[in-house]
């Protein structure tokens, strides 16, 4: 078995990419209120700031910072999944169980970078805002409603046009330039 790596910083700040295990699916965005009650829920038993934030069908990602004398990121992760997962599956969900049991709506790992520094911070939140245009869900990184840009912009931190009009045809669409 592959033995992952974590980089447990106390305090730290760390951009996630949290995926399902049916990546056909858009259970995500079909439930995104059972999605933040799922945070809610997370964040008010184990602190932690969402720094940024984008919701896509079959996966999310997330800047999220735990408080000073805290690096246990992997136990909020597995309290979100789990709340989520119980959450849809009361609602009516039919969500397929895996050979031990266990409902199988998740992949079970998540990718997770520690942000190293404000120009990190920037290109990772710039990455997850511009997300939705990339996947093609949406011309304009403000016509997707899941999403930390729009609070961003009511803080005055980004334009509401920020991104511009995305022309999927062109070449490299999505991609970072040289």
């Amino acid at each position: 078995m592959v033995r992952y790596r974590r980089n447990f910083v106390p305090g730290g700040t760390f951009f996630f990419t949290v995926t399902l295990a049916d990546r056909r699916s858009s259970v995500l965005v079909e439930h995104v209120a059972a999605l933040r009650a799922a945070f809610r829920s997370a964040r008010s038993e184990r602190p932690f700031a969402v720094d940024a934030i984008v919701i896509l069908p079959d996966h999310l990602h997330t800047i999220m910072t735990l408080p000073a004398d805290d690096t246990d990121f992997p136990g909020r992760w597995r309290r979100i999944k789990s709340l989520f997962t119980r959450n849809v599956v009361v609602a009516g969900v039919p969500v397929e169980r895996n050979r031990r049991g266990e409902y199988a709506l998740w992949q079970r790992r998540f990718w997770e970078h520690t942000v190293r520094d404000e120009r990190d911070f920037a290109r990772h939140a710039d990455y997850i805002h511009y997300n939705p245009v990339k996947h093609g869900l949406v011309p304009c990184v403000q016509d997707w409603p899941h999403s930390s840009f729009h609070r961003y912009v009511r803080q005055g931190l980004l334009p509401p046009d920020w991104g511009g009009v995305a022309d999927a045809s062109g070449p490299g669409f999505g991609e970072p330039g040289p």
